[in-house]
């Protein structure tokens, strides 16, 4: 059974920052596609980042590039998702998930299976 747990969410002022973490079982990075995705209230759902071990691709949103870093540690079957410089805008609750295929897509219909999501919220 496939699962993803995130973890690492809180309050940060602007110009923080914040590492959140996601947990994952039955399947590897190695098989599919991985994302980050986060949704504001009254947004639709968006793909901060991606990321392809098979390709080797990752794609960043113009949004956070420079500022969000994703990683993983294959070991752990845990990625994590390092954000720097944190705006108010980053405020939402972020999302890890599964994709359906091995390629690297921020299409959220491309990924079959979600964490429970977990709330960041910058502000001062």
């Amino acid at each position: 059974e496939v699962q993803l747990v995130e973890s690492g969410g809180g309050l940060v002022q602007p110009g923080g920052s914040l590492k959140l973490s996601c947990a994952a079982s039955g399947f590897t990075f190695d098989d599919y596609a991985i994302g980050w995705f986060r949704q504001a209230p009254g947004m639709e759902r968006e793909g901060v980042v991606c990321f392809s071990s098979g390709s080797g691709d990752t794609y960043y949103s113009d949004s956070v590039k420079g500022r969000f870093t994703i990683s993983t540690d294959n070991a752990k079957n845990t990625m994590y998702l390092q954000m720097n410089s944190l705006k108010p805008e980053d405020t939402a609750v972020y999302y890890c998930a599964k994709s359906r295929v091995p390629r690297a897509t921020v299409v959220p219909r491309d990924y079959d299976y979600w964490g429970q999501g977990t709330q960041v919220t910058v502000s001062s």
